[in-house]
């Protein structure tokens, strides 16, 4: 039980989620010719999942003083785990990504693309021994690459069936992922910055420098407030200008993207107390799952024409 706290399962499930419902959702149904079946796509997903975990379990390793500030009762390394088991973990679950990536490589017929997972869980060691430490330059890489479990889709499934035919529906559904996995990136940076000031003591102690630490709590907090508004905005004007054709769609993101969105803001222009911060990275968790869901439509939304000023 304690191994698979450390590994994150939640986190886990919603990259699987993500990339099952661009696979199944988004793709299939349009009809295309794409580079991955059902058990290669299969193997992609546990390449990614487990380079995935492995990167959760480097990060805490690293983390370990700074947790014991944090969230002394939540520290599994050193207490339930043992370092040294936690380190066979990282290099097993990350063996077997790679591994799994390699055969995805050669089944769509490009061996080469084998790199972009070693290159992936290079960086996640990076993160996790150095990058955390920068100013805003950990955030965005972390951020990135959740951003990439869905552009890798376009990577190994998009473009090995790419044909002169269907370019302009292949075209389409990678401008969808683009747009989705930037909407991930963006979503995910914002939480960031909120976990860093919940995580703000230890940090300090730690000497991680992060936006919370180097201009404090309070101005930490108005950023995430600006860049939610600036989140809310957009998915209104992409409502209101690609989504008037369909009340079914209009309502899923306003209502249940934009609402939770909006009580975001609301709750960031407050929040002081740790608790409040925790109740704000929840509900990012959120805004970013029902977002990526929203993906479901898109095959309806290719049909709409946007409104003209």
């Amino acid at each position: 039980m304690s191994i698979l706290k450390l590994l994150r399962p939640i986190n886990l499930l919603l990259l699987i989620l993500a990339q099952c419902v661009v696979k199944f959702a988004l793709l299939e149904p349009l009809g295309i010719t794409l580079g991955l079946n059902t058990f290669s796509f299969i193997a992609l997903v546990v390449a990614t999942v487990c380079i995935a975990a492995g990167g959760n379990v480097i990060n805490d390793i690293h983390d370990i003083a700074i947790d014991t500030v944090n969230k002394p009762k939540k520290v599994i390394i050193g207490k339930k785990v043992s370092e040294k088991t936690a380190n066979y973990l990282y290099i097993g679950l990350t063996f077997i990504g790679v591994c799994a990536g390699f055969y995805v490589a050669n089944a769509i017929g490009k061996p080469t693309f084998a790199i972009v997972f070693i290159i992936i869980a290079a960086l996640l060691n990076v993160y996790a021994t150095q990058l955390k430490e920068r100013l805003l330059l950990g955030n965005i890489l972390i951020s990135l690459l959740v951003a990439s479990a869905l552009l890798i889709l376009i990577l190994f499934d998009i473009l090995p069936g790419i044909n002169e035919l269907e370019l302009d529906v292949h075209l389409k559904a990678t401008h969808a992922i683009l747009l989705y996995a930037g909407f991930a990136f963006y979503i995910n940076f914002i939480r960031e910055i909120v976990k860093d000031i919940q995580d703000v003591n230890g940090d300090q102690n730690g000497g991680k420098n992060t936006l919370a630490v180097a201009i404090g709590r309070t101005r930490a907090r108005n950023v995430a407030f600006v860049m939610g508004v600036i989140a809310l905005l957009c998915i209104l004007g992409f409502t209101y200008f690609y989504l008037y054709q369909s009340q079914k769609v209009a309502f899923y993101f306003v209502f249940l993207i934009g609402g939770p969105l909006l009580l975001f803001c609301i709750k960031a222009f407050s929040a002081e107390k740790e608790k409040d911060f925790k109740t704000l990275s929840i509900l990012l968790k959120i805004i970013m799952l029902v977002g990526i869901c929203s993906l479901i439509f898109y095959a309806e939304i290719l049909n709409y024409e946007p409104i003209t000023l």
